[in-house]
């Protein structure tokens, strides 16, 4: 009578644990995550001396593609000049995102562009809206940098297209042709002005200004970018970017000013964050007690995916 009193109490006591650890255990019934699960793939677009990946390991956008489609994202990385003007990007990219579109029968795209990646897909979004449904731009070159001005005389133009022919070559870039003369007129303050009149859609109404349409052509523009230079002692970047700062005036993420980033909804310029820290470079070596920058392009296609985007 004793030993069944026992086997009762312990089938009770066995029982009680598999319905009070059900909950944590039974993740055959957990919901997927959908944190980035927007309606349309996003299309990440890639700067000056950009790539998809170099030497078919590193990534341009350090651990983003990744955790971007962990959540449920379709994400495609394209790869254009590394060197280029705006225009000659852009028809790259439109290329590639129409294949995009016929291969998984999407209606739209969400482009996301870093440094000069952002006037190439405002490009895209001017001359095809209808294939758009948002456009950010992160450190976006939107309104020139000193930096191109200051190299605006033809004296890198021989040594930048060899530079940038390797990085073509060494990220499978299949031949695309490369202009450093005319990527840095386009990112000069002249040459985005010029551009800017032909596409306007999401700018303030003057340099610096406040945000800027927030819709345009059925299309919603964002923006966001950081303000430090030197952020991570052990990250070998930021010694070229502190080098480079003293050409700004202004606040600057090393390589653009934060006034020039602003486009569309801001969703802020101020981040402790330098050029390369934007794409969570170099080897994700940004600095401490800093947002995430990973993070931040999780949060935007959460906000497009809670605009039912």
């Amino acid at each position: 009578m004793k030993n069944a009193k026992t086997k009762s109490v312990v089938t009770a006591g066995v029982l009680a644990a598999v319905l009070t650890a059900q909950p944590a255990s039974a993740w055959w019934f957990s919901k997927p995550d959908t944190y980035t699960q927007t309606q349309h793939p996003i299309v990440l677009v890639h700067g000056l001396s950009g790539f998809n990946k170099l030497f078919g390991l590193v990534s341009y956008f350090n651990g983003v593609p990744d955790e971007l489609a962990e959540s449920g994202a379709e994400v495609f990385v394209p790869q254009v000049s590394a060197a280029n003007s705006t225009e000659i990007r852009g028809e790259q990219l439109l290329a590639q995102i129409q294949e995009y579109m016929a291969v998984t029968g999407a209606s739209k795209v969400h482009l996301i562009g870093h440094s000069h990646g952002g006037p190439t897909i405002r490009y895209v979004a001017g001359v095809r809206p209808d294939l758009v449904a948002s456009v950010s731009s992160v450190g976006g070159v939107n309104w020139g940098t000193p930096l191109a001005d200051t190299l605006n005389n033809g004296s890198l133009d021989a040594l930048g297209d060899w530079f940038f022919g390797l990085i073509d070559t060494f990220s499978g870039g299949g031949g695309l042709p490369q202009d450093t003369a005319a990527a840095i007129q386009s990112l000069s303050t002249d040459g985005s002005l010029a551009f800017n009149a032909e596409f306007p859609a999401g700018l303030p109404s003057g340099y610096c200004g406040n945000d800027g349409a927030q819709v345009a052509n059925g299309i919603r523009y964002y923006s966001w970018g950081g303000n430090k230079v030197v952020t991570n002692i052990l990250d070998p970047s930021d010694l070229l970017l502190g080098v480079l700062s003293p050409i700004f005036d202004e606040p600057s993420d090393g390589m653009v000013p934060s006034c020039s980033m602003k486009l569309g909804k801001v969703l802020g310029v101020d981040y402790r964050h330098n050029h390369l820290d934007e794409v969570n470079q170099v080897l994700g070596l940004v600095g401490p007690f800093v947002t995430d920058p990973v993070q931040l392009y999780r949060q935007q296609a959460n906000r497009l995916k809670n605009l039912g985007l």
